[in-house]
């Protein structure tokens, strides 16, 4: 609509002739009524006759509209923060769960945004609801939730190419919240719960493991020096006695037993 080249006929210039010489006959009482002033933020599509006078909207600033035969709307061009109400979207692995999101967008085109949509706002709106749904509904439960920058830019994608012709440009869109319900919470806690202490269980026997062998090691390097398992028999009994404990227990070799019980056998 915003891109035809008809003009109003002679019939029209008529029409917009009289109300010019009206103007004038008037003047200056009704140049209070021609002068219209469009704020920084906005923008004046002028109709004149039911025809849209120009593909480009006035402003910002002073404009001039003819009394009787020109009427305008003004557009706000600031950027415009929408709430997507909670949706109910059933995943690809058919988990039911209440979506909710943010859709920043701003007008760029008030020429379309007024000939080519009734309500701009309100249909970006539930085109929102919709593709958020839409989206939504091709990928699962675990997507969702370690994806949602890219489950934002896919549905702002999607937006952004059907709210172009409105005049409409989609900044961002951002998921807000997703619930699920309490028994798939339960059930994932559950499963999150068991994967960690199978983690543990590995964790733990790695580290018995390890142990096991820097034990083996140590034996084999005290098997070497009988003076140094010595050396690691008082060391113990150092720690022991530092202690403050009424009890000491001092530990000795049982190849010394062994030689006691050789001597006696001898003699």
């Amino acid at each position: 609509i915003a891109d035809r080249q008809e003009g109003i006929g002679v019939c029209g210039w008529i029409l917009v002739s009289l109300s010019f010489l009206l103007v004038l006959i008037t003047f200056p009482i009704s140049i209070w009524a021609c002068i219209k002033v469009v704020r920084e933020y906005e923008r004046a599509v002028i109709f004149r006759l039911g025809r849209i006078l120009s593909k480009k909207a006035k402003g910002p600033g002073m404009i001039l509209v003819l009394p009787c035969t020109d009427t305008f709307i003004k557009v706000d061009l600031r950027m415009v923060t929408c709430k997507i109400p909670p949706q109910e979207v059933l995943t690809r692995d058919a988990v039911t769960a209440q979506v909710d999101g943010v859709v920043h967008y701003k007008i760029h085109s008030a020429v379309s945004a007024v000939a080519n949509v009734t309500d701009v706002h309100s249909a970006t709106l539930l085109l929102a609801q919709t593709t958020l749904r839409n989206v939504l509904g091709t990928q699962s439960l675990a997507q969702l939730l370690a994806g949602r920058e890219e489950t934002a830019h896919s549905i702002q994608a999607t937006l952004g190419s059907t709210t172009e012709q409105w005049g409409v440009k989609v900044a961002r869109v951002e998921i807000k919240d997703i619930r699920i319900p309490m028994a798939m919470q339960r059930a994932m806690a559950a499963e999150a719960e068991a994967a960690q202490e199978t983690r543990a269980k590995v964790v733990a026997a790695e580290g018995e493991m390890n142990a096991s062998k820097a034990l083996q090691q140590a034996s084999m390097v005290l098997a070497e020096s009988p003076a140094g398992l010595q050396l690691r028999y008082l060391q113990t009994l150092t720690t022991v006695a530092a202690q403050n404990n009424s009890t000491i227990v001092f530990p000795l070799p049982i190849n010394m037993f062994g030689s006691l019980g050789q001597k006696s056998t001898g003699g």
